[in-house]
């Protein structure tokens, strides 16, 4: 009897010690490198255009991520692939962060976020990086793309007053979430946004812990909107500090 009360508080004793280690080494070590595929049908029947969408990159020098982010990207064979800002925090990671996305074997299209715009970046680096993919780097500016089936709208510097074409599907980028209710212009097929990084860390039954400027009500997921569908993507990097709890990062594979 005494050696079973004894393994009961061992084992209580190691919950207790056990249990917030885990935690911690979800929060700092394993979930912001957890990266996962979220695959979104917008379609009823087969899609005629696949959209991978990822966001939030903030390169810091962490090739092995950021390659295995690529070769995730590459294995969905999406048509085309969306960034929607925030690449680096420093221009030093500007050449590396732009090797390294320029092996997506997809046109690369995207629109820069504030970080990099406070980080002074070489806008025209980005834009000849994109280029070499059959992609376009958007600033106030829309494009349409190599089948000509899809025109690609790229909201930069001001919230977007572009008016979908009515000859192909529309897909309008942007950074910022609440920039969508500024829209008057039209519907758009797909609208994509980044910058809440999902919170980043979102308690169960709080919801998330970091709540960040010109994102609103829309954090995370998909939200139905006057002007479209409007897709909020968690990110796949991470400012202040690395953690990530309950807010894996993550590639969006989108159907059209």
């Amino acid at each position: 009897m005494k050696l079973r009360k004894t393994t009961r508080r061992r084992f209580i004793a190691l919950l207790l010690v056990g249990t917030p280690v885990v935690l911690v080494a979800d929060v700092f070590w394993i979930e912001p490198h957890w990266l996962k595929t979220r695959v979104i049908r917008l379609c009823t029947g087969k899609p005629t255009l696949r959209v991978a969408h990822f966001t939030d990159l903030h390169y810091k020098g962490d090739k092995k991520f950021t390659l295995r982010l690529v070769a995730r990207i590459n294995r969905l064979e999406p048509d085309v692939v969306c960034f929607t800002g925030d690449l680096i925090d420093e221009p030093v990671h500007l050449p590396e962060a732009l090797e390294l996305l320029g092996q997506i074997k997809a046109p690369l299209y995207g629109v820069p976020g504030n970080h990099d715009f406070w980080g002074q970046t070489n806008f025209d680096l980005i834009r000849d990086a994109f280029a070499s993919t059959g992609g376009r780097w958007l600033m106030d500016e829309r494009v349409r793309t190599a089948d000509g089936n899809t025109t690609i709208h790229g909201a930069a510097a001001r919230p977007p007053t572009f008016e979908p074409n009515p000859e192909t599907k529309n897909i309008l980028l942007m950074h910022y979430p609440d920039w969508v209710e500024q829209v008057c212009t039209g519907k758009f097929d797909l609208i994509l946004a980044g910058h809440s990084h999902g919170g980043q860390v979102r308690l169960p039954f709080v919801g998330p812990v970091i709540q960040t400027f010109h994102a609103g009500k829309y954090v995370r997921g998909l939200y139905p909107t006057s002007a479209g569908p409007l897709y909020v993507g968690s990110g796949v990097g991470w400012f202040y500090t690395r953690a990530r709890f309950n807010c894996r990062p993550e590639i969006a594979l989108i159907e059209l």
